[in-house]
């Protein structure tokens, strides 16, 4: 296979675990007691009522982090007034820990078949920060990162998908875009972008899926 598809990744969430998953790393990291942290988003909405009021569009993604980081910085007698002071300090300077091992698989193989791979991101940098990025395994991999962070342009507004599209320089149709959050699986939908809705609790299943999708 050559360089004729291209897998688009959504980046947190997708290529690196939540902070859901790690709330032990962050723990250790900030010096607070084992269990401290009970929100666990996708994995117990029930206990979660701040994501469910994202997942029913009440709040953004941000608002749902910003409230988050908030919590964080007071617990540890500090005021956090960004997401990337939270990210930077519960996971420190190891960003290999935070890769998924099934995001390191599904871009292992997409490479080693000759396809390009792409990122499509509302928050990389302004959430991990651009040194964070420049030591995160497999980055360099990418032919094409588009970070809101930069471009101002959130998804699901059309023209991330279509900026993406572009500098990927593949038709649309020769693309799987991977996200876990629907609203922007609906505007991949809108601009007629494969897709696959990733679920966070079930990694596996959905790289798998797209890969099969570009043929592997």
């Amino acid at each position: 296979m050559t360089g004729d598809r291209a897998l688009i990744l959504d980046f947190g969430g997708v290529v690196t675990r939540t902070l859901f998953e790690t709330h032990d790393i962050t723990e250790r990291a900030l010096g607070l007691p084992a269990g401290t942290l009970t929100w666990r988003g996708p994995f117990d909405p029930a206990n979660d009522p701040l994501w469910v009021s994202m997942q029913n569009r009440k709040i953004s993604e941000r608002d749902y982090w910003m409230t988050r980081t908030k919590e964080v910085g007071q617990l540890v007698g500090e005021d956090w007034s960004d997401m990337k002071t939270f990210v930077q300090r519960a996971r420190g300077a190891e960003a290999e820990l935070v890769l998924r091992p099934e995001a390191l698989d599904a871009i292992t193989r997409a490479k080693d078949a000759g396809l390009r791979l792409g990122v499509l991101s509302n928050e990389l940098d302004l959430f991990y920060g651009v040194e964070f990025r420049k030591r995160f395994p497999l980055i360099d991999l990418f032919d094409a990162i588009v970070d809101a962070t930069y471009t101002k342009i959130l998804k699901p507004d059309p023209r991330a998908y279509e900026q993406v599209i572009y500098e990927i320089g593949l038709p649309r149709g020769a693309c799987v875009f991977v996200d876990d959050q629907l609203k922007n699986i609906e505007g991949a939908a809108a601009v007629g972008l494969p897709h696959v809705h990733f679920d966070v609790t079930r990694p596996a299943d959905g790289y798998a899926r797209a890969l099969s999708m570009l043929g592997l």
